[in-house]
Formats: structure tokens, C-alpha cells, sequence
């Protein structure tokens, strides 16, 4: 049996490692993206980010989305997408401190905590993914569109240039950009990307309006038969939930605000979610409503490209897009940085250091360059990935949550609620991806690879 001094030694051997662990899990935590040491953000922090994870390529595409709705369906269904996404939205930010004393900063932590920590990850994390990595993927095809058409309208007499060269252009910015290690540093991307997204919007209705109706405007469906006005009406349907993204990167947004019991951070952000949405409707609906009523269902999948005078203008917007979605492929891309990141250093035992995290984001960015490269169908992409990836983790995941974590009374207004909405999301889900895909198969055969 050992001595009194002997024990004492071992207590404190025994310390010093634990001591040394922690601080060593300490580290990691303080490396990766979504950490503690970032929580400085204020209320208008949380505006812009969300402007700028929600009003992106989407926004183009909802004139295309009306004509293949019609009026009566297409606006019901943008105005009820509203309505059901930003109550979901204040559900999440609800629930980012449930518990006392700790913050599920992460979407896959707060499906965990409802659902079991293996049954959570498996139901939330792929998911998410789908839809961080699907959205990069559009606003690669999108940055490169736009880049394509600013260049068309600058040099109309120039030499034809490659669409898989524009989106090669767009991509190595984000080879540089990448590197910023989180929320708050990319910051300034992200409100130089809001306030672009506010400013191009407003070029499209507005430069709609001054085109005034076309002579030769027709409002009702542009296919010609049945089965393809039913593929196009569910089609839309993935158009206007992809529009409706932001609740896939809202809890790690909400992670870079500071809390107290006094003040959680649940006020700050809910008063800057509440003015996103207004900037959601004041750059959506007359979008929307204004690029239908003027070119009818002759409109282009991306209404810019409706657009081509007065020639400046429709050339500035397109380069206001460029700018947006460099942003918003940040925004998005963080928390699967910071996925990456987390398997690579706690699951595989890399040293964290830059050159793992140069290795990983650069493959990041060029995995999903070569995609866009590899299928640029805007508009297909638009309609698969709503459907399939945003109507879960959008319409109806956070109400299943809330009915697991908070269990409201059956038949109360809550429950009712969360329950329509888990249906709508339900429909959604299965209905709008056979659209979205049936539209790439058939832009898929017309089109020439890396053309």
C-alpha cells in the first residue's frame, strides 16, 4: 500500500493529465469554425447573415416558379412558405438554449438532444449536408451564369467564352476565402453580400416594370401537355422551399452571440431574424409577382437573363449576384468546414493546423466546382435540391423537434400547428424532387458535357 505522499502524487499525476486533456480539447474547440471564443456577434450580425443564407439564387428563379404555379397556386404557396419557414425559424432559435447552461450551437447537436445522439445524427447530419452542399453546388453554376452574362452584355462582339470557364473563374476566389476560420470573420463578405442581394433584387423587379407586359404575354402553362405541366407545376414547388434555406446554418449563427441569463441570446437573434424577413419579403414578393405579370410564363429560369436593357444596369445586377452568392457559398460552406474539421481532428486524430484545413476546404471547394462544372442546370437543381434536401430540415424537421423536446397538449394550437406544417413539409418532400429531376434529365439531353 503506498505512502500517504505517494497517493498524493498520483492524485496530482492524475490531475496534470486531465488538466492537459482539457486544455487540449479546449484547443480544438477554440480551432474549429462554430467555437465558444467567436460568441461577440450582435443582433444586425444575425440580420445579414441570414439575408445573405437566405436571399440568394433562389430569388431569380420565382417569376419561373409563378409561371409554372399560375397566379392563383403560385401566390398562395409563396406567402404560406413565408408564413410556415419563419415560424419554424423561431422555433430553432427557441430552442438553441433549451437546456440550462448549454447551446446547441450545431443543427446535428439539437437533433441529437430530440432524437438520441446516434438516431440524431443519422437523421439530421446528412440531411444538412445534402443541402449545404447542394446549395454551394447551384451557387457555383449561379456565380459562373452570372459572370457569363456580365461578360455577354459588357463584350457583346467577343469571343465566346466556355460556361465551364466562368464557374472555374468563381471558384478561385473561394480556393482564397476559404481560409477564413469562421462566422465572424467573414463578416464583411457576409454584409457585402446582403446588401447585393437587396440591390439586384430590386434591378429585377424594377427593370421588369420599366419593360412593362410584354405584347405577346401569356399566363397560362408553356407545356403543352398535361404531364408536363403536373412535372413543372411540382418542379416549382422545389423552387420556392429552396428559396427558404436559412434554417440549415441558423443555429450556427446563433452560436456567435453572446448569452446571459439575463439576456439569451434568443432576443438578440430573433429581432434580427424578424428584419431578415422582412428583407425576404421585400426582395421576394415583387420579384415574384412583378417578373411573372410582365413576361408571363415566357420568363427565363433566372430572371436576369429575361433582362438585357438598358444594358449597364442589367450588367451591374448580374456582377451584384457574383458578389452575393461569393457570401452566401460561405456562409453555407462553414458548417460543413467545420463537419470536416471536427471527423478529421477528433474521429481520425489529425493534428489541427492549416495545413489540414488548407487540404480540406480547397478539396471541399473543388469537389463541388467540378459538379457545377459537370451539371450546370440551374433551374433542375433548383427544383431537386428544394424538394429533396431544404422541405426536411426547412418545413417540418424543426416541428418534429419541438413535438419531441416540448410534447404540447394533443389538439392545442401548437400541435395542430407543427402538425400541418409536418404535412405540407411531408408533401413537399416527396412531390417537388420528381419535377426537379425530370427537369434535368431532360436539359441533360440537350446538353454537351463541359461545354
Amino acid at each position: 500500500m503506498g505512502t500517504h505522499n505517494e497517493i498524493y502524487d498520483d492524485q496530482k499525476n492524475s490531475f496534470e493529465v486531465q488538466k492537459e486533456g482539457a486544455g487540449k480539447d479546449n484547443f480544438v474547440d477554440d480551432w474549429l469554425p462554430i467555437s465558444a471564443t467567436s460568441r461577440n456577434a450582435k443582433w444586425w450580425y444575425a440580420t445579414f447573415h441570414n439575408v445573405t443564407a437566405m436571399v440568394g439564387a433562389g430569388v431569380l428563379s420565382l417569376p419561373y416558379a409563378m409561371s409554372e404555379l399560375g397566379w392563383g397556386p403560385g401566390v398562395v404557396i409563396l406567402v404560406l412558405s413565408w408564413a410556415i419557414t419563419l415560424f419554424t425559424l423561431w422555433q430553432m432559435v427557441e430552442m438553441h438554449e433549451m437546456v440550462p447552461g448549454k447551446r446547441f450551437d450545431r443543427y446535428h447537436e439539437l437533433g441529437q438532444y430530440a432524437f438520441g445522439e446516434k438516431l440524431g445524427l443519422w437523421i439530421v447530419v446528412p440531411q444538412q449536408l445534402i443541402c449545404e452542399v447542394g446549395v454551394d453546388i447551384v451557387y457555383m453554376v449561379t456565380g459562373g451564369t452570372s459572370l457569363q452574362k456580365f461578360h455577354d452584355l459588357i463584350v457583346p462582339s467577343g469571343p465566346k467564352i466556355k460556361l465551364t470557364y466562368f464557374i472555374m473563374i468563381f471558384a478561385s476566389c473561394h480556393f482564397v476565402l476559404s481560409f477564413l476560420p469562421n462566422f465572424n470573420s467573414i463578416s464583411v463578405v457576409s454584409l457585402a453580400a446582403a446588401v447585393m442581394s437587396l440591390s439586384y433584387s430590386t434591378i429585377a423587379w424594377a427593370a421588369s416594370a420599366a419593360k412593362e407586359v410584354q405584347p405577346d404575354v401569356q399566363y397560362g402553362y408553356a407545356a403543352t401537355t398535361t404531364t408536363g405541366t403536373v412535372f413543372n407545376f411540382l418542379s416549382a414547388l422545389g423552387d420556392i422551399a429552396f428559396a427558404y434555406a436559412g434554417h440549415n446554418v441558423v443555429l450556427e449563427i446563433q452560436a456567435t452571440i453572446p448569452s446571459t441569463p439575463e439576456r439569451p441570446s434568443k432576443k438578440p437573434m430573433w429581432r434580427g431574424v424578424l428584419f431578415a424577413y422582412l428583407v425576404v419579403a421585400v426582395c421576394y414578393f415583387p420579384v415574384a409577382i412583378i417578373g411573372y405579370a410582365m413576361f408571363g410564363n415566357a420568363v427565363n429560369s433566372n430572371v436576369l437573363i429575361s433582362l438585357y436593357k438598358p444594358t449597364w444596369l442589367i450588367a451591374m445586377a448580374n456582377m451584384f449576384v457574383v458578389i452575393h452568392v461569393i457570401g452566401s457559398y460561405q456562409i453555407y460552406a462553414m458548417p460543413v468546414f467545420d463537419m470536416i474539421e471536427t471527423a478529421l481532428v477528433k474521429k481520425l486524430h489529425f493534428k489541427p493546423c492549416f495545413r489540414l484545413r488548407f487540404f480540406a476546404r480547397t478539396s471541399y471547394v473543388a469537389f463541388t466546382m467540378f459538379v457545377a462544372i459537370t451539371f450546370p442546370f440551374f433551374g433542375g437543381l433548383l427544383g431537386f435540391f428544394g424538394g429533396f434536401a431544404f422541405a426536411p430540415t426547412t418545413y417540418y424537421l424543426p416541428c418534429i423537434m419541438w413535438l419531441a423536446i416540448y410534447k404540447p397538449k394533443r389538439f392545442s394550437l401548437s400541435w395542430i400547428v407543427n402538425w400541418i406544417c409536418i404535412i405540407l413539409g411531408i408533401l413537399l418532400t416527396i412531390l417537388a424532387p420528381i419535377g426537379g429531376l425530370r427537369q434535368i434529365i431532360v436539359d441533360a439531353s440537350t446538353y454537351t458535357f463541359y461545354s
